[in-house]
């Protein structure tokens, strides 16, 4: 292993202003004007106009909204002001009113909570505080912003729950936890505002639906309270405006004017192109001279590995010692704070990041993103992108890196749909039953409930207004007494009824229970990386742990260490200089293709005249493929069939994402020993199915393989003998709250949960397999793991249009599936994926053969 560099050390914190609004002379020529500052009373006016800034149309459309009590939804541009927009109706409101001694609780010293702020990301809620802190101090405004979440210390929760500060800026979960106290209803009693921030990013998935659950409760506590929701990134905004109309109407929708622009292009490596992996390090030489080249950089990846790896390569290369930050979700929250602070004051040439910083950081000294892999989504890779020269009128500048050359195809597709302004987004899901149980529970912590009132209080969440009554019913009967197969178990009894109809807790051990246990984020058991006589330096999955032993080396938060013993929830460490490092992966890490991305890149391969874009080794890939085979067709599904070693291959062009291929690989496996094919495996990428076998499927076989009856018995069989529902029902068990991962005074252990999960899951078939929760694990199944949607259109698409073709030997497009075939995920080892061994080459060579 090459020596180490040590990266430098960060500050501990800094602050920025530049995201609240934008200079007067950052208005492009096509835009909307900004108005004057004379628009506003002081000292907004001045603090305003001493700045050379002019408010924006929609930051004085919301104001206009708040006058008249109108929820609001506003659409900007990165850079556009969209945080001061939200925010200066609640400033403006506080200083007016106690200028004019009408705020008697203010002037006695009693804190009472006037805006809410929720942030998907703990990062975000602190750069916004900071953020407020300069208007607030310069216009000496007699206002107090703080942040809560789960790394604010315990005394200063507690401070705040007596004390409350006039805005308070925090994350789902902590508002979650806010609610089931017995005094939320006088905590919230006077809240006039709540702002959802990187609302899009929320809104469809299981933590959106909890938020809207939250939301539901504060509209009845507060319906004096307006919503505010706040978007770059859209891509249907009536849905979101109905997401917000908790109070009987969706949100107005206010539209910013548009920024400049982004400049978008595929970094080209010098090496050539691979044609299998996903880390990316053969651009890595690249990618260090374009952080070079500018003035400072975020490199987005898609996986906490993936960022371990890239930050490694990069100080391999970095011998102008160019300081160099990593940040990601598993480590520290001091390293990460060190770094986000860095980076604030232009301290930092690039930072290495996953997802932890997709959203609203203001780094205005940002000038480069790049994005190594592929972005699986427009929105996503538009989000990370606005990150680049937060300024309206300033062109955001990003690289894509592929990691392989299919990726190449679907970050062209990501290219031109950011060039069509074109956004995708994901459909709204079904009502999520454990989601709604967790829920239940929460508003009995807080005081006693009384189910008529809280059904109608639900279905003011968009995602349940559908709700079923009798649905309602049996999950409250669950979150009450376990249902029919756990009722004369006392220890699931969580709810009491009282005498007059109202339900209140069984026991004051379940608030704490729930408490511990409260969101919709079930990671796997963790174990702390703590150096010996060193600080905590993050997280890691407690499998990954488990497979070390004493003596083993591993890549954490960009440093090499070596693995000394477990003591206690932590993994004690020391330095390393050397050996064969492993890098710890976490569960569901990966995003599938996006189906807007998906069709684009069936739509790039049909049209050959789109591919003098394309780099030269994938433009001759492409067209030695046509010679050999064919390419696949928007329209059609393109399935070949060759030999090789004694074996039969059949190669699926779907282009439908990971999670759905690998459903479409059980079920044909199961189709195919029917059919006497005699299956002996298969393996799924984002992109292409490929199985094996001892027997080729004749052309009729073929059809009937891909016959959409297969969703029907098959599809019920395999997903009652696969131990994907087990899988399922284990998060969906946690959510609920019938398996507690932590208990007071202990953390279960991942097979501890596994083992009870498995029990219970057994249980409630045999005894009540129509049990709410079984329901709810069936519907997860579908939705998240086996994504039954998108293999339903697939089989549509396909009936009467496969192309099936039969060849002598491998085709170009099939050789990334086989190098699939064995790989070992990084999960061992440091080796290059990208590297490929001799056999490899002898495919390439095999496949490219004319």
């Amino acid at each position: 292993m090459a020596r180490r560099k040590t990266p430098p050390a960060l500050p501990l914190f800094a602050t920025r202003t530049d995201r609240l609004a934008t200079p007067a002379a950052a208005v492009a020529p096509a835009a909307e004007p900004a108005l004057p500052a004379s628009a506003l009373p002081q000292p907004f006016a001045g603090w305003f106009a001493t700045r050379g800034w002019q408010p924006r149309r929609h930051q004085l459309a919301l104001l206009d909204l708040a006058e008249r009590g109108v929820d609001g939804l506003l659409i900007a541009p990165t850079g556009g002001g969209k945080t001061l927009a939200g925010f200066l109706p609640s400033l403006l409101e506080l200083s007016q009113r106690r200028a004019a001694g009408l705020d008697a609780d203010h002037a006695k010293g009693r804190g009472v909570l006037h805006t809410l702020y929720i942030s998907p990301l703990k990062a975000l809620a602190t750069d916004i505080r900071r953020n407020l802190e300069a208007p607030i101090a310069e216009m000496r405004l007699p206002v107090r912003a703080e942040t809560r979440t789960g790394d604010t210390p315990q005394s200063r929760r507690l401070r705040q729950r007596e004390r409350p500060p006039d805005i308070l800026l925090t994350t789902p979960e902590s508002l979650a936890l806010l609610l089931s106290y017995p005094d939320a209803a006088d905590s919230f009693r006077a809240l006039r505002c709540v702002i959802v921030d990187e609302l899009h990013v929320l809104a469809t998935t299981k933590r959106g639906h909890h938020l809207a659950l939250c939301l539901a409760s504060l509209a009845a506590l507060a319906p004096q309270a307006r919503f505010v929701g706040l978007s770059a990134t859209v891509a249907d905004p009536p849905a979101l405006a109905d997401w917000l109309g908790f109070r009987g109407a969706p949100a107005q929708i206010v539209r910013g004017e548009p920024g400049a622009p982004p400049t978008v292009a595929l970094l080209q490596p010098q090496d050539r192109v691979p044609w299998g992996g996903h880390m990316g390090r053969h651009a890595v030489p690249e990618i260090h001279n374009a952080i070079r080249q500018h003035k400072t950089s975020i490199v987005f990846v898609n996986t906490r590995a993936q960022a371990e790896l890239v930050f490694d390569w990069l100080w391999r290369l970095n011998d102008d010692n160019l300081p160099i930050g990593l940040h990601h979700g598993s480590l520290a929250i001091e390293q990460r704070r060190k770094v986000e602070a860095a980076m604030a004051v232009g301290k930092l040439r690039a930072v290495v990041a996953t997802s932890s910083l997709d959203l609203g950081i203001d780094w205005g000294n940002v000038d480069l993103v790049i994005q190594v892999g592929a972005p699986k989504g427009v929105s996503r890779l538009m989000q990370r992108i606005g990150r680049a020269n937060h300024r309206l009128d300033e062109q955001s500048r990003a690289l894509i890196a592929p990691a392989n050359r299919f990726e190449v195809l679907e970050s062209l597709a990501a290219l031109e749909a950011v060039e069509a302004a074109e956004l995708d987004g994901d459909p709204p899901r079904p009502p999520c039953l454990d989601v709604l149980a967790q829920h239940i529970v929460g508003r009995a912590c807080a005081q006693p409930i009384e189910p008529d009132a809280l059904f109608a209080e639900v279905r003011r969440a968009a995602p349940y207004r559908a709700l079923d009554r009798t649905l309602f019913d049996r999950t409250f009967e669950f979150v009450a007494t376990g249902g029919y197969a756990f009722a004369a178990y006392e220890r699931w009894h969580r709810l009491k009824r009282l005498p007059d109809g109202w339900w209140m807790l069984a026991s004051p051990l379940v608030a704490r229970q729930y408490r511990m246990n409260v969101g919709t984020i079930v990671e796997l058991p963790l174990l702390k990386v703590k150096l010996r006589r060193g600080p905590v330096l993050g997280e890691v999955e407690e499998a990954f742990i488990q497979g070390l032993v004493a003596g083993d080396t591993f890549v954490f938060g960009g440093r090499l260490l070596r693995f000394e013993g477990v003591k206690g929830l932590a993994a004690e460490v020391s330095p390393a200089t050397g050996g064969d490092p492993r890098v710890p992966v976490y569960g569901g890490g990966r995003l599938p293709l996006s189906t807007f991305l998906a069709d684009r890149v069936r739509a790039i391969l049909q049209e050959p005249s789109r591919h003098p874009k394309l780099p030269p080794e994938v433009r001759e890939w492409l067209r030695i493929q046509r010679l050999r085979s064919t390419l696949p067709r928007a329209d059609r599904l393109l399935v070949e069939g060759f030999p090789r070693g004694g074996k039969q291959y059949l190669v699926a062009y779907c282009f439908e994402g990971r999670n759905a291929h690998q459903t479409l690989g059980m079920l044909l496996t199961r189709r195919m020993e029917r059919l006497g094919l005699r299956p002996l495996g298969f393996v799924a990428t984002d992109y292409v199915l490929g199985l094996w076998g001892l027997r080729a499927p004749t052309d009729g076989e073929l059809a009937q393989l891909f016959d959409q009856d297969m969703l029907g018995d098959d599809l019920e069989a395999w997903m009652d003998e696969s131990t994907m529902l087990r899988r399922s029902f284990r998060n969906v068990a946690v959510i609920a709250g019938l398996i507690e991962r932590r208990f007071p005074g202990e953390e279960k252990s991942r097979r501890q949960v596994t083992f009870s999960a498995d029990l219970i899951y057994d249980t409630l078939r045999r005894h009540e397999p129509d049990h709410v929760l079984l329901q709810a694990t069936r519907q997860d199944a579908a939705w998240q793991l086996a994504d039954l949607r998108r293999l339903g259109d697939l089989l549509t698409r396909a009936k009467g249009r496969i192309d099936y073709r039969r060849l002598d030997r491998i085709s170009p497009l099939a050789v990334p599936v086989l190098l699939e075939i064995g790989r070992e995920q990084i999960r061992g080892g440091s080796a290059d994926d990208e590297l490929l061994d001799e056999a490899a080459q002898d495919l390439i060579a095999e496949a490219t053969r004319l």
